[in-house]
């Protein structure tokens, strides 16, 4: 058994438009826009879904988009518990995996990122 959770909605946009697309959403959101120094690509739009991690990703390829991060305590078993659904593995980034589902939307699938408590409160349980 495993567990996993909805960790964050990512807006992916082309890259020379990140900073513009950062400065929109954090007004539309009404959230603080923070840069991640450790992770450039991304720019964290704090407060904007309570209970949700909202961030602006710059990507170098493709068209803007929106796309789930799924957390979970076994990459692996949340990975082929998805594909088992329907999703195609496309890539791995670190220990990511990223998936496509039908109908074409993106996820990436991820260790743990949330705080453990709020993993341990609102992760479900799969067999």
């Amino acid at each position: 058994m495993h567990r996993s959770r909805v960790f964050a909605l990512l807006i992916d946009t082309p890259a020379s438009e990140a900073g513009a697309a950062a400065t929109f959403w954090s007004a539309a959101l009404g959230a603080t826009a923070r840069p991640l120094p450790a992770e450039e690509q991304f720019t964290s739009l704090h407060g904007a879904v309570p209970g949700l991690a909202v961030a602006v990703q710059a990507i170098e390829d493709g068209e803007p988009r929106f796309h789930l991060d799924i957390e979970s305590d076994d990459v692996e078993a949340e990975t082929r518990r998805l594909i088992g659904l329907g999703a195609v593995e496309v890539s791995r980034w670190l220990e990511c995996r990223v998936l496509r589902a039908p109908g074409g939307h993106l996820m990436c699938v991820l260790p743990l990122e949330s705080d453990p408590a709020v993993f341990e409160a609102e992760a479900k349980t799969w067999p």
